[in-house]
């Protein structure tokens, strides 16, 4: 496959998760500034667009909801917003428009051509179910509707690298404003987790048995390790290598350390500096990232982030 056409994909998958996991992130704590009023405004926007990887105004300006509602939401020059993201993903999309699907094509355009330039207060939440929806309809429509060849391969890698990352982001952000932050049951849900949860744990969240869920099940396909495992999937179907000793792929190698890292640590440990655990886990993230690149993509400029920290 092309190297063009490969990042292209691989780019698609990242910009639809991205954009799904930003207004989940979004839907969350802007919701909670409405319903919390002890909650400082300023400081929780600040932190909440730090965490997004969103450079804050300096000196004495506050920093607003609607502040951030327009930077990480709707502003199209932003490269951390969804807007940004589903703009990306369709001009990706008509870079290898000679293997997109049609079916595909149609739904990024169409979601594309809908994304609002403003948004009303009262409509907040129904646009960030509108684009999760949107998200979900791409990837289905992948799923659905294309052979699971090297193509969903690259497609599927990159949403898997940047589930990894928007899970630990969302992690992250449940320490933002101390107690005031969102609460567990919040997080489960803003992830989809919630009811999977209570099947499997069968009682009300706690602090370890629901961070536990989001950062090792197995089964839970938005957990960090379950991302980590398709992403080695992804990676060692498209490059097949049996080592006899260790691991040549520097992806596998990055992915594996991160997996490790996880698995084998008390979750106490983790829940004790969750903030830190985080921000290695995006850390690892851009390093797998970094060497797709470097291994696949070694002509292509990669586009940046554009809304990592540090």
């Amino acid at each position: 496959m092309l190297s063009r056409i490969a990042e292209s994909l691989f780019w698609i998958g990242r910009y639809i998760e991205r954009s799904d996991g930003t207004a989940r992130i979004l839907d969350v704590h802007l919701q909670l500034l409405l319903e919390d009023p002890w909650i400082d405004e300023d400081t929780a926007c600040r932190s909440l667009m730090g965490v997004m990887g969103t450079v804050t105004p300096a000196g004495d300006q506050p920093v607003t909801r609607a502040a951030v509602l327009t930077n990480l939401a709707v502003d199209r020059t932003n490269p951390s917003s969804i807007a940004y993201c589903l703009q990306a993903a369709r001009e990706n999309a008509r870079r290898a428009r000679e293997i997109v699907s049609t079916e595909l094509w149609e739904t990024l355009n169409t979601t594309y051509s809908r994304m609002p330039r403003r948004l009303n207060d009262e409509k907040t939440h129904e646009f960030f179910q509108w684009v999760r929806e949107r998200a979900a309809l791409a990837v289905g429509v992948t799923d659905s509707s294309t052979s699971h060849d090297e193509a969903w391969q690259f497609f599927t890698l990159g949403r898997a690298i940047e589930r990894t990352d928007m899970t630990a982001r969302m992690l992250a952000t449940r320490s933002l404003t101390e107690a005031s932050g969102p609460s567990w049951t919040t997080i489960l849900r803003s992830c989809g987790a919630y009811e999977a949860y209570l099947r499997t744990y069968r009682g009300m969240p706690s602090s370890q048995n629901a961070a536990e869920f989001l950062l090792l099940d197995r089964l839970f396909p938005r957990s960090i390790i379950h991302s980590i495992r398709t992403a080695e999937q992804c990676m060692s179907a498209i490059d097949p290598v049996a080592d006899r000793v260790g691991h040549s792929n520097s992806v596998l190698r990055a992915l594996g350390r991160m997996r490790n890292e996880l698995e084998y640590r008390p979750i106490e440990e983790v829940l004790a500096e969750l903030p830190a655990h985080m921000q290695s886990v995006q850390s690892v993230t851009r390093e797998a990232s970094e060497a797709i690149r470097g291994r696949f993509f070694p002509t292509q400029a990669e586009p940046s982030w554009i809304g990592e920290t540090s």
